[in-house]
């Protein structure tokens, strides 16, 4: 009873202010409000985000908003952030607001930050998880989270619906096969380094944001998720492949089943 009364006062004061923050800030994109001049709420989330947040903080120097707190409203996870003073990097790039040194300097600073997250020892080899190694979410996946996957082979395989591996190459063709039988590093990820989710401030990045579909990843993960739902942005795609690991038959065989078997999650569901 003390709960509900408490988790029902809590649920209130946030739709008041995120209400009234709405009119005084307006929003900030389907799921973000600013509550005030250093606040937002973003919500509702995942899980794996509020993992992915807390983890990156402790264990890297990547700037990532600093969590104010948590509140659960009607059993969803809503946190509240520090605001970035900024701009998303696609505005910044896309309204030719930044030079060719500086296109070439944030995405230099990005690698270094994604050289963080690569060097970060997994909890498991092989592992496919969040943060804290529970279940991941990514939309390339489905809109549920999935796993956590013991090893490279299980997730693999679901992302395959489970084909038989003898038919493997037969359904799906020969870079699949290739790509998921080759053993590879497990890496952190943060798994949607689009432009909209790196703010910039005077050239430099003053955030990395949105790690809703973070976890821990075959390495290849980070280059061909990068490249899902293509931008027409061909230099950021130039200076992105320039200074990050590439994996070109892995985003083959990723395109391929993006075509063939995409979101396999979903149809586990059907």
């Amino acid at each position: 009873m003390v709960n509900a009364l408490v988790e029902q006062g809590v649920s209130l004061f946030l739709h008041i202010r995120t209400s009234v923050a709405k009119r005084l800030f307006g929003s900030l994109g389907p799921s973000v409000v600013r509550v005030g001049r250093h606040t937002i709420v973003k919500g509702p989330c995942q899980l794996p985000e509020l993992e992915a947040l807390r983890f990156v903080a402790q264990a890297t120097s990547i700037p990532v908003p600093k969590i104010r707190r948590t509140y659960t409203y009607h059993g969803m996870l809503f946190i509240e952030l520090e605001y970035i003073k900024g701009m998303d990097l696609e505005a910044a790039w896309t309204q030719n607001l930044l030079s060719v040194d500086q296109k070439k300097a944030i995405v230099n600073e990005l690698a270094g930050f994604v050289r963080q997250l690569r060097e970060l020892e997994p909890p498991q080899k092989g592992i496919v998880a969040s943060a804290y190694s529970n279940s991941c979410l990514d939309y390339r996946i489905g809109t549920r989270p999935v796993g956590p996957f013991s090893n490279h082979d299980e997730f693999h395989n679901f992302l395959r619906g489970y084909n038989p591996w003898e038919d493997c190459g037969k359904v799906f063709g020969q870079q699949v096969l290739q790509c998921h039988s080759h053993r590879y590093r497990t890496c952190f990820t943060h798994s949607d380094l689009a432009q909209r989710n790196i703010i910039v401030d005077n050239g430099r990045i003053v955030a990395i944001i949105d790690w809703a579909f973070s976890g821990w990843y075959p390495e290849y993960w980070e280059y061909t998720k990068a490249h899902y739902c293509l931008m027409n942005i061909p230099d950021w795609y130039l200076e992105f492949g320039r200074a990050m690991p590439r994996y070109k038959s892995e985003l083959e065989a990723e395109r391929s089943l993006w075509t063939q078997f995409d979101e396999p999650g979903n149809q586990m569901h059907v």
